[in-house]
């Protein structure tokens, strides 16, 4: 039998300090979820170490007690990657967010995983370098969650995802060791442990601390908000762009459903017909800025755009981005509950993508806008809706099986930044023929020792896993 509530707080507060479990059941609803609200399973307690010494403490107990545990940073997943599955403890990074060393010559920093991901950037800033990969929630989501889950961003269209950008991680396995999975030299022999590690999602150990790349400043910046009388022929512009040859560092579309909450919270100044909106940057040397936005500008304007506006400083480059960083926020002025999905398909397919989403949506009566990368097919869909009403839940999970299927259909992929997490685990097979999935199994099999890391995720091989997916889901019942 696991260890009661008291003796676990106990046990864990003479680990670290007392003030660092916490436990309760205000801590319970608090910890219960990610961003993705849907799913739901409330931990034991939560711990908060400050270091890899105290993380593989806590491990350890773990291991010799049978508890589950479930690493945490931010908690601004989107597929329930954070979720304690099983109950048992929660290991929150919150408070491990040094940066603990800048080499500037080499163009490299290492820093807690708990370290907020803008904060990277801010911290060489006067150095002329940033960390690239730029997630929406990079104001808040971490270093570590960022590792765990490969995530994207508007501008990794030109520079790649957070798997490009990682050269080492400090990792505490599945049997409680410390373990060093990569290598700040270039092109080191061996297998690529680390792109096995980078992504998946925090089921193969936690990640303490990471070094990471830093990629130079652009000498100039150029950003242009093309509107649309229509969201097809944004995403057919979007191919247009890719094919005349241009590859900016952003493209990325906001569509009538995100609009609409966008200009209900912020002044925005774009044509009354709009439908659709195109965000592009392009960057490099000041030539090369300038030479690809005037590209840009002329294929927006073949495909029909309404309206170019493009930026003639930085505090209107700030301001044409409001919709891009804003709408997800203001997507609560439509409705008290939302759900965004993540899956891709190739950029031809975008305007079939979108025709299939809104479908969907009036089908399963929901709400939807899209707020997504449209550069690199990366579609997120935002479903919109009263989680109070009887039946939406239901709706929303079904609505969100199909999108995917049809991104798979099209040629695609179940995800793109978002991760598997919990909610699109039965979706892999759709992806995956059996001997796939015996693969990675056997990978995953080679680091977990103990079945007690982040149990139930990506691949739920476990029993117990699927005995508490009904309750995870008790809400739509």
């Amino acid at each position: 039998m696991p260890p009661a509530e008291s003796e676990m707080v106990a046990a864990l507060g003479s680990l670290l300090a007392l003030d660092r479990v916490l436990a309760g059941s205000a801590v319970q609803r608090a910890y219960d979820c990610d961003a993705y609200t849907v799913d739901r399973s409330a931990p034991t307690c939560v711990v908060l170490p400050i270091s890899t010494e105290e993380v593989c403490a806590v491990v350890r107990w773990c291991i010799e007690q049978g508890v589950p545990y479930t690493p945490r940073g931010a908690g601004t997943g989107l597929s329930g990657g954070a979720l304690a599955a099983l109950g048992g403890v929660l290991v929150s990074t919150k408070r491990m967010t040094s940066v603990l060393e800048v080499d500037v010559p080499n163009r490299c920093l290492r820093a807690q995983a708990g370290a907020v991901n803008l904060h990277l950037s801010k911290a060489v800033a006067n150095d002329g370098l940033h960390f690239a990969p730029d997630p929406s929630s990079q104001t808040v989501s971490t270093l570590g969650g960022n590792i765990a889950e490969n995530s994207g961003g508007p501008h990794t269209l030109k520079y790649g995802v957070t798997v490009q950008h990682v050269l080492e991680v400090t990792m505490v396995g599945t049997d409680g060791e410390v373990v060093t999975i990569g290598n700040c030299v270039p092109g080191m022999p061996g297998l690529d442990l680390l792109g096995v590690v980078v992504g998946s999602e925090g089921t193969l150990g936690i990640v303490t601390e990471a070094w990471v790349k830093l990629t130079p400043n652009p000498e100039r910046v150029e950003t242009a908000l093309a509107s649309f009388g229509d969201a097809r022929g944004a995403t057919e512009t979007v191919a247009a762009i890719i094919a005349g040859g241009t590859i900016p560092a952003a493209l990325e579309m906001i569509d009538e459903g995100c609009l609409k909450a966008v200009l209900a919270a912020f002044p925005l100044d774009v044509p009354a017909d709009t439908k659709a909106l195109l965000l592009i940057e392009c960057d490099g040397s000041t030539e090369q800025a300038k030479t690809e936005i005037a590209n840009v500008v002329e294929t927006c304007e073949k495909q029909g755009a309404l309206r170019v506006d493009v930026a003639k400083d930085e505090r209107e480059r700030t301001k044409l981005w409001t919709a891009r960083k804003k709408g997800i926020g203001a997507m609560g002025r439509l409705a008290p509950t939302i759900v965004t999905h993540d899956g891709v398909i190739p950029r031809s397919k975008l305007p079939e993508m979108l025709d299939f989403v809104y479908e969907v949506a009036r089908e399963h009566g929901l709400g939807v806008g899209n707020m997504f990368h449209a550069g690199d097919g990366n579609l997120h869909p935002i479903f919109y809706f009263d989680d109070r009403q009887e039946g939406k839940i239901d709706a929303v999970v079904a609505a969100g099986e199909k999108v995917i299927a049809k991104c798979i259909e099209l040629g695609g992929s179940a995800s793109g930044e978002h991760g598997i997490g919990v909610e699109k685990s039965d979706l892999l097979k759709l992806m995956f023929g059996p001997e796939d999935m015996r693969l990675q199994r056997d990978v995953k099999s080679v680091f977990h020792t103990s079945g007690l890391c982040n149990p139930c995720k990506v691949i739920p091989d476990q029993k117990g896993c699927v005995e508490h997916m009904r309750r995870w889901r008790g809400a739509a019942n």
